[in-house]
Order: C-alpha cells, then sequence, then structure tokens
C-alpha cells in the first residue's frame, strides 16, 4: 500500500503522548501529514504537518448514542491509504516503507494470544460462527493500517445500529476494540499479521518485553517498526520505556511526572472506595489502567 496518511486519536490530556510519538515519526523519516481525531473538546496546539480531523455529524452520533468517546476511531475505516496509530506509541521504522510491499488490512499485534480483549459476548459468538479460527484474526484497535476504505460514514452508521451489532459498536462501556474488531472482520478485505508467519516480527506490545529487548530483533525483519504502551504501562517501570521517554524533553518528562504522581493519588484515594467499586476497577484496570469506575454517594 501507498500510505497518504497517519491517523491519530489525542486530546490534551495525552499530549505529551502525543507529541513523543509525532516526533518518534518524524525521526524515521517519515514526512506524511498526521491527521487527529480529537477525542473531545480539549484540543492542543499541533506541530508543523499535523492537523485536527473535523467530521462534526459523525462526533455528533457518536455523542447522540452515548457511546464511549474511543468509538470516534471508526472514523478511519472511512478512509484510505492510512496508518491509524494511538497516541502512546512511538515509531521505530518509517511506516510507509514497511507497508509499501503489503496491501488490504494490515496489523502488527499479538492480540491472538489475548483475545479475550477485542470481543464481546455477543461479537464472539457472531465471529465464532463465521471462523474457526477467529483468535487469529483478532487485533488490537490501537494500531493498523489499510489500503481502502471499508465503509462509508453512512453505511458504517448503518452497521453500527443494527440490533445486534449495539452491543458492540455503540454499547461496549470500554473502549473501541470489540466494535473494530466487528466492523472488520465482517468484511471480505484480505488481513495480514506482521506477527504470524510467514512474517514473524515480533511483539509490538510494550507489555510483552519485562525486561531486556533488543536481543529479541536481532534477526532481520523481526524488529517490530512500532512500540505500543496500550494499558497505561508507561507508569510501570520497564527498560523498553526508553523508547518513547528518549522523545521527551527534560521540562516535559518533569511533566509526565508531576502528572504521574497525580494520577498515583487518584488511584490511592480510588483504593478506599466501597469494596464492589475496587473489585469492578480491579477487573476494568486489567483491560487498560487509564479508567475506572467512578464512585458516588447515592444522594450525590
Amino acid at each position: 500500500m501507498k500510505l497518504e496518511r497517519i491517523i491519530t486519536l489525542a486530546s490534551s490530556k495525552v499530549r505529551l503522548d502525543f507529541l513523543a510519538m509525532e516526533r518518534s515519526l518524524r525521526a524515521t523519516g517519515c514526512d506524511l501529514p498526521l491527521e487527529v481525531i480529537p477525542y473531545n473538546d480539549e484540543r492542543f496546539d499541533l506541530p508543523k504537518n499535523s492537523t485536527w480531523i473535523e467530521a462534526p455529524e459523525f462526533y455528533a452520533w457518536i455523542a447522540r448514542r452515548c457511546a464511549h468517546p474511543m468509538m470516534r476511531k471508526y472514523l478511519p475505516l472511512t478512509m484510505s491509504n492510512y496508518q491509524y496509530c494511538d497516541s502512546d506509541i512511538v515509531f521505530l521504522s518509517d511506516p510507509s516503507k514497511v507497508l509499501e510491499e503489503h496491501s488490504g488490512f494490515v496489523v502488527a499485534c499479538t492480540e491472538w494470544n489475548k483475545p479475550q480483549w477485542t470481543v464481546c459476548a455477543e461479537s464472539k459468538a457472531y465471529l465464532t460462527e463465521r471462523y474457526s479460527t477467529w483468535q487469529q484474526k483478532v487485533f488490537c484497535a490501537g494500531q493498523y493500517a489499510c489500503d481502502r476504505a471499508l465503509y462509508t460514514q453512512a453505511s458504517l452508521i448503518e452497521f453500527a445500529e443494527r440490533p445486534a451489532n449495539q452491543a458492540a459498536c455503540l454499547h461496549f462501556s470500554l473502549h473501541d476494540q470489540p466494535g473494530t474488531n466487528l466492523f472488520v472482520l465482517s468484511t471480505d478485505v484480505a488481513m495480514t499479521n506482521l506477527t504470524l508467519p510467514p512474517h514473524r516480527m515480533e511483539s509490538t506490545w510494550a507489555g510483552d518485553y519485562p525486561g531486556s529487548y533488543s536481543h529479541l530483533w536481532e534477526t532481520p525483519g523481526s524488529k517490530p517498526y512500532l512500540m505500543h504502551w496500550a494499558g497505561g504501562l508507561l507508569d510501570e517501570p520497564r527498560s523498553i520505556n526508553e523508547l518513547f521517554f528518549q522523545f521527551l524533553s527534560r521540562a516535559e518528562r518533569q511533566e509526565w511526572e508531576q502528572q504521574l504522581v497525580a494520577r498515583r493519588s487518584a488511584a490511592a484515594k480510588r483504593g478506599r472506595w466501597p469494596l464492589g467499586v475496587r473489585l469492578l476497577n480491579q477487573l476494568v484496570g486489567l483491560v487498560d489502567k487509564r479508567f475506572w469506575v467512578q464512585c458516588r454517594p447515592i444522594n450525590a
């Protein structure tokens, strides 16, 4: 595929993540436009060759259906020749060069070994009817590329509004991953996962690297072209985190540390909530540590 754009999702809350991602992209030599889906109305000044994607009718539909704001990430499925990446990613190689020999829908993730986070009960039922090896086809909705539009905005909305699809595409309360997988795997687009044979790229998820990592990338073709810290992993000490923090200035790193202190303080406060709420948040944290259920007094 011939990439024409890089797409991400961001708000002011993840400005530092975004800056590290953008700088890593430019460091690879990639000068493609960076198009940013706003997570909400909290925007910030973007660097050169980066623009906010304005799609007010689409965003209004997401809000009207009370869907998770991350479901704005469905928008790239109506576009072509793009690499989508979450903001908590850094690029290790130029994606336009890595992907030029591939076509269709391309991912580089290891969700096949943790497929439970890619489906809800309803979408899993559909996938098991469609594929006996559905676990090999599901993917992380935080990074993928495609050379064609799989939907128009109208057809995407129509698909999501079907009663059988609403649980995954609109009502899943944690993130967009079951919906994105259902959208893609309901089409006939050819799929390639670069971490599976015959490619065998090493993992692109930081959680798969608890210790040293560079020795795992010595075989030609094994080095991942991006690294993803999905699940709030940057808050935990890992050697591989150096690949992210090298793109922040000293002042930005201090700002990051201040935010980390605030996050830990908030987490400690949540630890004093009722047992039922704490148990529910432990479950939510297994999916993504950035989200939690808010405790609220009955008379609030």
